[in-house]
């Protein structure tokens, strides 16, 4: 008797699927409704290509200050497909998204920023992925141009993604930024992580499955100004924090590596000095014992940092505190709203 292979979790239906859209933005008046209007446009298409049979826009709004919000429930009326999350206060783009994902009802979802950087149009390609491919699961959008972005922020976004690569214990794609599709079992797999400050890319290539790629150029914004600077305190954190300590355990590698160098170094050093005391000829004491203490002491700050990230990882998850507080929503059923309200944080 020929046995088969059985999937293991909620694949998507072989027909036409709704999708949910997913958008974590802060002060995004001027982009917002050339966003909305560019993504209902691809949609409209797809749905006549067979592809999907309804959407909704889930738009996470991360305390903005200016009239988002407002633009939002105008665009909404006489479509009734955008949703709005406000959170309490600002929690950054990874919570936001893990948010929508969360409260998200398609078969298959694609998350995205909202600053129009990463062309909608994209999404039909994305799509086409997804159907001629076999239980593909999540496309990436990978960028092979970046306009509009200085030199060496290129430059230090190469380096990060170098450092990733080769210190994560997971495979992740050089270019592969927050535009992505996933499958409804992918969505269901990320809600259950219960990781605090959750990198999204290293969380979505930690997954699984079978995934895919699609090449793109990214344009420059389409209005205002970048929400993430190169060396703003939120890039680098992110980084490190989130990127770094959270799939690898080559820092505290390389702090023993540089302990054990700096223990062969002086071991050498202090045999030297053993010689030239026997030979005669001393070098000024003074000299030895400064170069010896930054020496040690440089070591000694190295270390104590790298360890006191990953303790600072510890302590902060320690606290079970959640990833977001929801402060209100709209455009949600009632049916919707009642699971929201009966969990209204999130881990």
């Amino acid at each position: 008797m020929e046995k088969k292979t059985h999937q293991i979790g909620e694949l998507i239906p072989p027909k036409a699927i709704k999708i949910s859209m997913v958008f974590s933005f802060r002060n995004e008046e001027d982009v917002l409704p050339e966003l909305i209007s560019r993504v209902r446009n691809v949609l409209k298409l797809e749905k006549d290509k067979g592809l999907v049979s309804s959407h909704e826009l889930i738009f996470i709004n991360d305390r903005s200050t200016d009239r988002s919000e407002e633009i939002l429930i105008e665009h909404e009326k006489g479509h009734e497909d955008i949703k709005i999350i406000n959170m309490s206060r600002t929690f950054g783009v990874s919570p936001c998204v893990m948010t929508g994902l969360k409260y998200s009802t398609g078969d298959a979802a694609i998350y995205m920023d909202a600053d129009l950087q990463d062309p909608p149009e994209v999404i039909s390609e994305i799509l086409e992925v997804w159907k001629e491919g076999k239980n593909v699961d999540v496309v990436h959008t990978v960028r092979t141009f970046r306009a509009g972005e200085p030199f060496i922020k290129l430059q230090i976004a190469k380096l990060g993604y170098w450092i990733l690569r080769k210190t994560a214990s997971i495979n992740l794609i050089a270019e592969a930024g927050d535009f992505k599709f996933l499958s409804r079992r992918v969505i269901n797999h990320l809600n259950q992580l219960g990781e605090y400050n959750p990198f999204m890319r290293g969380m979505v290539a930690w997954v699984g499955f079978n995934q895919q790629k699609v090449n793109y150029k990214r344009e420059s914004r389409f209005a205002g100004d970048t929400k993430f600077p190169i060396f703003s305190r939120k890039v680098i954190n992110n980084f490190f924090s989130s990127a770094l300590i959270s799939f690898s355990n080559v820092p505290l590698q390389w702090t023993s590596m540089i302990g054990l160098g700096g223990l062969g170094i002086s071991t050498f050093v202090f045999l030297l000095l053993i010689f030239q005391k026997i030979s005669g000829m001393t070098p000024p004491d003074w000299l030895l014992i400064i170069t010896a203490i930054f020496f040690v002491g440089s070591i000694q700050l190295i270390g104590i940092g790298i360890l006191g990230l990953y303790v600072q990882s510890i302590y902060i998850a320690s606290k079970n505190r959640p990833n977001y507080i929801i402060e209100s929503v709209f455009g949600f059923s009632e049916e919707e709203l009642e699971h929201i309200r009966k969990k209204p944080t999130g881990r």
